[in-house]
């Protein structure tokens, strides 16, 4: 009996155009992201009530999912009517966004102890929120040639 290998095992991981392209759009999905995430744990920061960390991580995972929706499809509407750039933007991978959202908000509370934006934790959670996606974004490239830009 003949064993198949998964068309993931055969993919060429050294592709720089590849790696190039699943980086930009691993980017703007980030912006989006990190835009509606940081917002939400400014807000519970400076303003808001006190909420327990989970409750308050949930919901910056929540926001940044929905403005990174926002930001595609504005970026989308600019190649295409609003409607297919909505469906286009609400088919990206959510995959891709909840890994960056998780990546993000478990990096700020394993350094800070909770929900706690600092100058110095901000750059590392951006880094985490970038590189966790990537190798899933470069695979949906590769082998699904499926990308969101």
């Amino acid at each position: 009996m003949a064993t198949t290998i998964p068309q993931s095992m055969g993919i060429n991981w050294r592709c720089g155009h590849t790696w190039k392209r699943s980086s930009y759009n691993t980017s703007w999905c980030l912006l989006g992201c990190s835009i509606g995430d940081f917002g939400t744990i400014a807000y519970f920061q400076f303003w808001g009530p006190d909420w327990p960390v989970l409750a308050i991580m949930s919901l910056a995972i929540f926001n940044g999912i929905l403005t990174s929706i926002a930001l595609e499809t504005f970026i989308l509407a600019r190649q295409m009517a609003f409607r297919p750039a909505f469906r286009t933007a609400v088919g990206m991978s959510l995959v891709s966004m909840i890994s960056m959202e998780a990546a993000m908000n478990i990096t700020d509370v394993v350094l800070t102890g909770g929900a706690i934006l600092t100058w110095w934790v901000i750059p590392i959670m951006l880094l985490a929120g970038f590189i966790t996606p990537l190798p899933y974004n470069y695979w949906r490239l590769k082998a699904l040639g499926k990308a969101c830009h």
